[in-house]
């Protein structure tokens, strides 16, 4: 199961993709910056977005 697939069936919210340019993957929730690869320099790991998702 994909990223997204998990995070909509464990939290139940629908991610979406937002196309950009360069190597941009950042995740955003409620317009808050939880993960940032270009300031990380890497990729999140799954647990890394889903504990940020915790309420």
């Amino acid at each position: 199961m994909g990223l997204a697939a998990e995070i909509k069936q464990r939290f139940g919210v629908e991610p979406v993709l937002i196309p950009g340019k360069g190597g941009i993957y950042d995740v955003v929730v409620d317009g808050k910056m939880i993960f940032s690869k270009h300031a990380e320099g890497r990729f999140p790991e799954d647990h890394e977005v889903f504990d940020a998702l915790e309420p």
